[in-house]
């Protein structure tokens, strides 16, 4: 099962900040990597650890040609925080985890089954919705 990510930040001590699809932040620990996997050793002591990137796709992380991670490893092993963006997708992402179409959210919105400011918001062109919304509308989730 994979769990694509949105996005990846460097934080200090040799962390990662990882985002996933499902609205879920993680914080993952590098720093044993480094004792595992001798490749992992030349992010330490230099400036190419806050390189690190999505992947295309969302299916893990990469700093260069050698040095990856997948996902999968990222969601089994960081560790689940709080933060206040939790349980918050955007409309793409909620359709192709439910297998819906966006103009189906849309639709929700005007027929009022979606409230505006309590189950979805926009933020200049883009819109999120809760994820408590999407599963009291359709269910849980299809498309992992």
């Amino acid at each position: 099962m994979f769990h694509k990510i949105k996005n990846v930040s460097p934080l200090p001590e040799y962390k990662l900040s990882v985002q996933f699809s499902e609205g879920v932040t993680k914080i993952y620990d590098v720093k044993p990597l480094f004792k595992k996997i001798p490749a992992f050793k030349s992010l330490e002591n230099n400036n190419d650890f806050g390189s690190v990137y999505v992947d295309v796709g969302g299916y893990g992380i990469v700093w260069n040609d050698e040095l990856d991670l997948s996902c999968d490893e990222l969601w089994e092993n960081g560790i689940a925080i709080e933060t206040p963006f939790d349980g918050l997708i955007a409309f793409s992402d909620a359709t192709q985890l439910w297998g819906l179409n966006e103009s189906t959210l849309r639709k929700a919105i005007s027929y009022g089954k979606l409230i505006n400011g309590v189950d979805v918001c926009k933020f200049g062109k883009q819109w999120v919705i809760s994820i408590d919304a999407m599963k009291r509308e359709y269910g849980n989730i299809t498309n992992l």
